[in-house]
């Protein structure tokens, strides 16, 4: 009889990327637009209002839509009836200085979505924080924090202009402080999903 262990891996966090440098000019152009409506000047961090609507970028968030569509199929959700939709879409404006403390996204956001626009160096970095509470409060010391191993707490992403990253919306996440003098930049998305609505039957005349 073996004594080797059978190893299995459950109730894994996925983390999606994709290099999309292809929309940065539209999106970058509506993000500055709005940025210019929300910023003081001053500001060491601006956050914009949603323009999920904007139908210069419809390319760009159709291709969101659908990739977190799929995502959600792919993890094995029944979404043969449901379609995505956002709930959210805005820029952040990271300045010198300015981070994003560690957060979820409720109010029914399943998949939560960054594209982003400029990132300097020592500009801010997306990290992302094991969601599971039992977990953290029994953590042990790592032996050495530059492996990912299941030991892990956190994975930190150094991201590239045009990266966009998806995750689902219940894994925390933050950003670091931005250390350089030029502003960090991305586009942060949450949606959610809804009943397909079904095709109507046009009306005919019965004779």
């Amino acid at each position: 009889m073996s004594d080797k262990l059978s190893e299995s891996h459950y109730f894994a966090c996925p983390v999606y990327m994709v290099k999309k440098p292809e929309f940065i000019e539209k999106v970058s152009a509506v993000s500055d637009r709005y940025l210019k409506q929300h910023s003081s000047g001053n500001d060491v961090v601006t956050m914009t209002g949603n323009y999920s609507h904007e139908e210069e970028i419809k390319d760009f968030t159709q291709y969101v839509s659908q990739t977190a569509w799929n995502i959600l199929a792919a993890q094995g959700y029944a979404m043969d009836n449901l379609v995505t939709y956002f709930t959210e879409m805005w820029t952040q404006e990271h300045n010198r200085m300015s981070s994003m403390e560690t957060h979820i996204h409720g109010m029914g956001a399943q998949v939560s979505a960054f594209f982003f626009l400029d990132v300097p160096a020592d500009g801010c970095k997306l990290v992302i924080h094991d969601p599971r509470p039992a977990k953290v409060i029994i953590n042990l010391p790592q032996a050495d924090e530059g492996k990912i191993t299941p030991g892990s707490n956190q994975i930190v992403f150094t991201p590239e202009a045009g990266t966009l990253i998806l995750t689902n919306s219940w894994l925390p996440h933050a950003f670091t402080r931005n250390l350089s003098d030029k502003p960090t930049r991305f586009v942060h998305m949450n949606l959610s999903v809804t009943l397909a609505q079904e095709t109507a039957l046009p009306e005919v005349e019965v004779v």
